[in-house]
């Protein structure tokens, strides 16, 4: 058995092996459809009244500094902190009424949709992106379902939930880690990503190792396309930015993936919304990112705002480059882009805390997916503390990109370690109809 990162290669007792689900999504007609989903994690909670829902006839001690800008699209005014996302109003989404989010600083509701203290089955909950790999397989042999490019973060609830019941065959494949069990392409480490020397004297490290072990004419066809899943240079390309435009570059921006901005969160790094592009380039279904500190209270310099003023600008810069890259390539039709936190911020800003964590309400944003933008859904009350209308949980979010994708939530299960049928998303969650 070969065991490169997360991603089982060769046959496991008691579970489905990389070459039998391209067997088995093979024989059912999968793993043909060329949509995609790119997820983006804010680490600690963004504070939506600053962001996408700001309220100015609000007292000062709720409305904040910020003053809302107009965008593209009438009566949809965001952060002035945000020009460049406000020129194109008219490919976004705005949820302002999320609810039902949990209360602790946890990644799990923003990857499955599932709220941590309902019961779970044995296993727990698979996340979004291994569900997709179970249900729909690879797009192509040459790049995996599932890629995340989430940072490990040393506070353990902000990062993936994992396969859940699905097992490790289901993990992501993951380019970055700190670990050997992370790694993957034979030690290609974050910081060696953009050399591309480096990418492909492992590469072809790992196929002479390949080639030693094992005689590729004794496997069969589809253990030969796991191999070439593996070895295949098209993600080494594809993670390899050297390789593209440098103009495209410095448009997204660039940040240091060593220097983690808050301790316990994760860096603040453009590059990987660009990573997260090329990936789904070269095939893959859905990519998962993490990206910068959002819990921002407490310390001398930690206050909100100042990190407001830090972090504001080069968000701004990075979704909007994402968003375009996507439109200008042709691919806003198939690629759903969806941005969100754990929960929302407390109304009242605290001179100790800042905004403090607030599960009443959380705002995200989407765009791309073929979906109707240029909206907003849903709305808070005067000092957006709670929805007062068209309240949006995590499970239609879901439900909205699952339909994206082509696989009907209200008719998909999945069979669980106990041999139970299990639906998609949480409640019965239907697609956003706003988005239709």
């Amino acid at each position: 058995m070969l065991n490169i990162g997360t991603l089982t290669a060769i046959g496991t007792a008691g579970g489905w092996s990389l070459p039998s689900l391209l067997q088995a999504a093979d024989a059912a007609g999968q793993g043909r459809s060329a949509k995609s989903v790119i997820m983006i994690y804010l680490v600690g909670g963004p504070p939506h009244q600053d962001m996408f829902d700001l309220k100015p006839e609000a007292p000062k001690e709720f409305a904040g500094p910020w003053k809302p800008i107009h965008t593209n699209v009438p009566g949809m005014d965001i952060c002035e902190a945000f020009p460049q996302l406000a020129q194109m109003g008219d490919k976004l989404t705005i949820i302002r009424s999320l609810v039902g989010n949990q209360a602790d600083h946890d990644a799990i509701q923003v990857f499955n949709g599932r709220h941590p203290k309902q019961p779970k089955p044995l296993g727990g909950w698979p996340q979004f992106g291994s569900l997709v790999s179970r249900v729909m397989g690879p797009i192509t042999p040459a790049a995996p379902p599932f890629v995340s490019l989430c940072y490990q973060c040393s506070h353990g609830p902000y990062n993936e939930p994992g396969p859940g019941f699905l097992g490790t065959a289901h993990a992501p494949f993951r380019p970055m880690g700190s670990t050997r069990e992370d790694m993957v392409l034979n030690g290609v480490t974050l910081d060696r990503l953009q050399d591309r020397r480096a990418l492909l004297r492992s590469v072809d490290h790992l196929r002479r190792d390949i080639d030693s072990s094992m005689t590729m004419a004794g496997m069969d066809v589809f253990t030969e396309q796991a191999m070439g899943l593996l070895t295949s240079s098209r993600l080494a390309e594809a993670l390899d930015l050297s390789r593209e435009d440098p103009a495209t570059v410095a448009r997204y921006g660039t940040g240091n993936p060593n220097v983690f901005i808050d301790d316990n969160g994760a860096p603040r790094v453009p590059q990987s919304m660009l990573a997260a592009r090329r990936l789904i380039e070269a095939g893959v279904r859905v990519v998962t990112l993490n990206y910068s500190k959002w819990d921002w209270h407490g310390g001398s310099y930690n206050t909100i705002f100042n990190r407001e003023k830090e972090d504001f600008p080069i968000f701004d810069r990075c979704l909007s480059a994402l968003i375009s890259d996507l439109h200008e390539r042709g691919m806003a039709d198939d690629c759903a882009v969806i941005v969100w936190g754990e929960f929302g911020r407390t109304p009242k800003i605290s001179d100790i805390v800042g905004r403090d964590h607030w599960p009443q309400v959380n705002c995200a944003v989407m765009a791309g997916g073929g979906l109707r933008h240029g909206q907003v859904i849903g709305a808070t009350d005067r000092i957006a503390g709670e929805a007062i209308a068209r309240p949006v949980t995590f499970g239609e979010v879901y439900a909205t990109l699952f339909q994206h994708l082509g696989i009907p939530v209200s008719s998909t299960t999945i069979t669980d370690n106990t041999g139970r049928p299990q639906y998609l998303v949480e409640d019965g969650g239907k697609p956003l109809p706003e988005l239709a």
